[in-house]
């Protein structure tokens, strides 16, 4: 899968999940501060969920957040292939 057609299914299923539009000029914004320790530290693992939370206006709840932090720190993903958590997040292999 490109570079690109990764960022339109990412654009696609944020706009499916949420009914937001966002731009990739929106998502670049937001992952140009993310870093591969972004993903080790829970504290700015949660930082970040609560921004892309902020960027499509959904309200994430506490437990959704744990969750969400339990299974990337659970993962086996390579936290430096951005791509792959993607896939996982999309629901893809």
């Amino acid at each position: 899968m490109t570079n690109k057609d990764m960022s339109k299914d990412v654009l696609n299923v944020v706009k499916k999940k949420t009914g937001k539009s966002v731009t990739p000029k929106d998502i670049q914004k937001l992952a140009s501060g993310v870093k591969p320790s972004t993903l080790q530290s829970e504290a700015q693992l949660r930082q970040l969920i609560k921004q892309v939370s902020g960027l499509v206006n959904v309200k994430v709840s506490e437990e959704t957040i744990n969750e969400i932090v339990h299974a990337v720190k659970s993962s086996k993903l390579d936290t430096n292939n951005m791509q792959q958590l993607m896939q996982m997040m999309m629901g893809k292999k």
